[in-house]
């Protein structure tokens, strides 16, 4: 189960990638840095849930429990692999906290702790669990 969650989470990556790159070259040019982020939240937090609507139900039927530990192991695996692309980049941890500042009209902090919450989320709705 764990192994086919991490591949679940690994498929949130390139959307998340791809949806940087949209807001970077085509909404903050058209509607500005503030609008951008929140609209670029909002996409990337309904992709994100189209992905585990489609592929929580693959997962072995489980206990409301395990849908919470998948869910704090892809709010880990994101914050690791936000903060370890950031330090790569050579981005400074003051630039890459200010993510998280939503009085700027980013989403980003509501992502991560989504991510955490729909694994759960979604085999509720699901009436898996």
């Amino acid at each position: 189960m764990i192994k086919k969650s991490v591949f679940i989470w690994l498929l949130i990556i390139p959307l998340a990638i791809l949806n940087g790159a949209f807001r970077e070259s085509v909404l903050i040019p058209y509607i500005g840095e503030t609008y951008a982020l929140f609209l670029s939240g909002i996409l990337l937090g309904i992709m994100i849930f189209i992905v585990a609507y489609i592929f929580i139900p693959r997962l072995k039927h489980s206990s409301s429990a395990n849908y919470w530990k998948i869910g704090l192991l892809w709010l880990i695996l994101t914050l690791c692999f936000e903060f370890g692309f950031g330090f790569l980049r050579k981005i400074p941890f003051s630039e890459m906290i200010k993510a998280y500042d939503i009085t700027t009209g980013n989403l980003w902090l509501f992502i991560v702790l989504f991510v955490g919450l729909l694994p759960w989320l979604v085999a509720k709705l699901k009436r898996i669990i």
